[in-house]
């Protein structure tokens, strides 16, 4: 039974290298140097979250009811989601989703602000989301709060 490939050494955290290839069908073995790609170095979770995203075709919305996460996680995960696929951050105005209900908008008020900290830090605690993906959304909330 195949197993998924992994990406990351289990030592030492380092980019593992697939070194042969090997066709089942014909017996043809490729022995060198090959890449698993942007998507194989995805974790499980960022999988689970691109495919959530391609069956919600995109929708938040839909992703927030699926994954029972809030608007604001969500979209943090994508975020970091591109980012990791190697696709740079979005320009703030050219995001149309930078005022979307749920999330603190430009000149919001520090109670919300900080009431949305405490929830990233809650979630980290509970191991809903991982370190990066709370620097992330607490880093948007910092740009909110602008």
């Amino acid at each position: 039974m195949p197993h998924d490939v992994i990406s990351t050494c289990p030592v030492c955290s380092g980019e593992l290298a697939v070194t042969r290839l090997h066709c089942r069908s014909c017996g043809t073995t490729l022995e060198g140097d090959f890449s698993v790609g942007r998507f194989g170095r995805l974790s499980r979770e960022q999988l689970a979250l691109l495919e959530s995203f391609l069956r919600s075709r995109g929708n938040l919305r839909d992703m927030e009811r699926e994954l029972g996460l809030s608007y604001p996680t969500v979209r943090s995960r994508v975020e970091a989601l591109v980012r990791s696929l190697g696709f740079g951050p979005r320009a703030e105005a050219d995001d149309p989703v930078a005022d979307a209900p749920g999330l603190p908008t430009a000149g919001a008020d520090a109670a919300a602000i900080l009431s949305a900290r405490h929830d990233v830090l809650d979630r980290l605690a509970r191991h809903e989301i991982g370190a990066e993906d709370a620097a992330d959304a607490i880093r948007a909330l910092g740009r909110a709060s602008r």
